[in-house]
């Protein structure tokens, strides 16, 4: 399945990860599993999150919950 560049995405993130890239679709949970690099203290795993897929789909993206 290849990732959508437009409309809403839920994801599953996992921070701490060598490298921030998406991991895989899971059918089960309806989600794309997201390793991010960055930790989860003040932000910075969301502030990448944002950059990465910014980046990936050239569009402005932002965080609903």
């Amino acid at each position: 399945m290849d990732f959508p560049k437009f409309g809403k995405v839920r994801i599953l993130v996992k921070s701490g990860a060598k490298e921030t890239k998406i991991r895989e679709f899971d059918d089960a949970r309806n989600v794309w599993r997201v390793d991010v690099a960055a930790s989860p203290v003040e932000n910075k795993a969301n502030v990448e999150i944002i950059k990465f897929f910014s980046r990936l789909t050239k569009k402005q993206v932002r965080i609903a919950s």
